[in-house]
């Protein structure tokens, strides 16, 4: 049996009020590409960690109702918060990025300009990024999509990091790491550059800020593999793919 189609909905008011309606765009996903039909099972999510079962009453031109038959907390959210950091990249890559951090359980993602960056980030594309969290949250039966946020200063990017336990900046001129990834514990921030990587001064801003250096080895990773590299590392030192 295949396991119900998720959609993430707003303004639920459960139990007070057991019906809901689906509209926007994952009605269309629900609609067009589903095919969903009236007698449906379906999951609704909140994004706040609930998870609702429904069973489809009426599928209309534009929107869905369902009755809510039960809500359960969701199981696949990281205990322990992971916060990625990472230059805008060319292209879709960073939509790579976001699509395969949410899979590992990251938090929340923060795309930033530095030095190097060679790609740009607007509305539209901020738009589009947290339409790929969402899609990759569904997919892999999360119930809360992280948020991913631009940050134009750099600085000010990695400030957003300031109460976190664990605060890595990875950059391909560490000569070593000043932490030992496996053994960390906590909630943890990672940053990781665009395809131009850091500039000198922008590793000293980190340090100023409590960054550790933290080197990936011998060999020059491409940025976005950096990236959804260090999430699965620090993911498997927290004990989330165990």
């Amino acid at each position: 049996m295949s396991t119900p189609k998720r959609f993430f909905i707003d303004n639920l008011n459960y139990p007070e009020n057991t019906e809901a309606v689906l509209e926007g765009e994952e009605f269309v996903h629900a609609k067009t590409v589903l095919r969903i039909c009236e007698g449906a099972e379906i999951v609704l999510l909140d994004n706040g960690g609930n998870e609702y079962s429904a069973i489809v009453t009426k599928v209309e031109k534009s929107r869905l109702s369902a009755h809510i038959t039960g809500v359960n907390r969701g199981e696949r959210e990281a205990k322990t918060p992971i916060y990625l950091l990472v230059g805008a990249l060319k292209g879709d890559k960073t939509e790579l990025v976001v699509q395969k951090a949410t899979e590992l359980g990251v938090q929340k993602i923060g795309v930033f300009l530095s030095r190097y960056c060679s790609a740009y980030i607007n509305g539209n594309k901020l738009e589009r990024l947290n339409k790929v969290a969402r899609e990759a949250a569904k997919q892999c039966l999360r119930s809360v999509a992280p948020e991913v946020v631009f940050m134009q200063n750099f600085a000010a990017a990695l400030y957003t990091a300031k109460d976190y336990e664990n605060k890595l900046f990875f950059c391909e001129f560490a000569d070593k790491s000043d932490v030992d990834l496996s053994g960390i514990k906590g909630s943890t921030a990672l940053v990781v550059g665009s395809e131009g990587g850091f500039a000198d001064y922008e590793f000293e801003v980190a340090k100023e800020l409590g960054f550790a250096g933290m080197s990936l080895g011998k060999r020059i990773l491409r940025a976005e593999t950096a990236a959804i590299s260090v999430c699965a590392l620090a993911a498997f030192a927290l004990g989330e793919l165990k």
